[in-house]
């Protein structure tokens, strides 16, 4: 553990646990993307959360929008439907307020392969007990 980590306390207690608990709950998106449960992502979104698309930097502002979004995805035939997928590569924790940001690569990917892919961050709240997706901005590479 370096200067930093050690002097960073998340309300998990350790920087550790709030990485893993930070990766956890990605990994839900990604499952509840791949299944197409809207149930599954509702509680990881902030009611404020803010998305940027990545490639027309469309704005999705608020949990209601983004859950519209994805429910438009969900209904596209199998053949057809994108799967969204996000690779955490990292996760730095605020030392002041219960935040983190998480910067990774993101793959869209039909029956045919990968249909587009690039980078993202996101912004991630700590509430209660759990972490929830304040914002993030994709940029298709």
């Amino acid at each position: 553990m370096n200067q930093r980590e050690s002097a960073v306390m998340t309300p998990e207690g350790n920087v550790a646990g709030m990485d893993l608990a930070i990766r956890m709950a990605r990994a839900a998106f990604n499952r509840a993307l791949e299944q197409g449960d809207l149930a599954a992502i509702t509680p990881l979104l902030a009611h404020n959360v803010t998305l940027v698309t990545g490639t027309d930097s469309a704005l999705l502002n608020g949990r209601k929008a983004q859950l519209l979004a994805w429910k438009r995805e969900f209904s596209a035939p199998a053949a057809q439907r994108n799967t969204y997928i996000r690779k955490t590569q990292s996760v730095m924790a605020s030392t002041t307020e219960p935040l983190a940001m998480e910067y990774g690569a993101w793959e869209g990917v039909a029956q045919a392969g990968i249909t587009a892919q690039g980078a993202y961050s996101a912004k991630w709240r700590r509430m209660g007990e759990s972490w929830v997706i304040e914002a993030e901005i994709f940029v298709t590479l």
